[in-house]
């Protein structure tokens, strides 16, 4: 599941006071343009790579269809997930949770500008505290910014271990997809 799309929406919200729902389609829209790039970058390295929207435009990603993005996978093609829920009032969060039920992955690999979950935001709290594993209950109980809550609990209910790493370190992305212990593990 691609993000990105808070920025696009928080700027509509704050540039004209919009409304809500019209600022989250905004930001379910960016996430599509993210993809598209993201797409563009993996294929210039030779990895065949899908774009699914839960937003339909036919012309640049195709539809969120369960067992068409299962096929992709078989055929080992990267599937990036876009357009959030199609629908307002959900985070990328939740619906990187989603797909990820759907398609009976066996983790959520969250890429972020930290190296773990902590504490605090260890960008402006010199000390935090770092948490190499930590339980879903944890998360929920200290109310860590790691994943919104509702993400945080379908991840606990379907027992969905969720691994957070910085994304700007060189190789980390590799080190996190062949097992290698990094960041933050969420879990029972």
């Amino acid at each position: 599941m691609v993000g990105g799309g808070n920025f696009f929406r928080g700027v509509a919200e704050q540039a004209r006071d919009m409304d809500r729902v019209s600022a989250d389609h905004m930001g379910m829209l960016a996430t599509v343009i993210n993809g598209l790039a993201l797409q563009d970058a993996l294929e210039k390295q030779g990895i065949h790579t899908r774009v699914q929207s839960a937003i339909e435009m036919n012309q640049v990603a195709e539809p969120f269809i369960r067992r068409r993005a299962i096929r992709h996978l078989e055929k080992q093609r990267v599937v990036i997930f876009a357009g959030g829920t199609g629908n307002p009032y959900f985070s990328t969060d939740t619906a990187a949770s989603l797909r990820a039920m759907e398609i009976k992955a066996d983790a959520i690999l969250k890429a972020t500008k930290v190296d773990g979950i902590y504490d605090a935001d260890p960008l402006v709290v010199k000390d935090a505290k770092k948490f190499a594993e930590i339980t879903y209950m944890e998360v929920l109980k200290q109310g860590l910014q790691v994943m919104d809550s509702t993400a945080i609990s379908l991840c606990k209910d379907n027992n969905l271990p969720i691994i957070v790493f910085n994304l700007n370190h060189r190789g980390n992305i590799r080190k996190v997809v062949t097992g290698e212990k990094i960041g933050s593990l969420v879990s029972a």
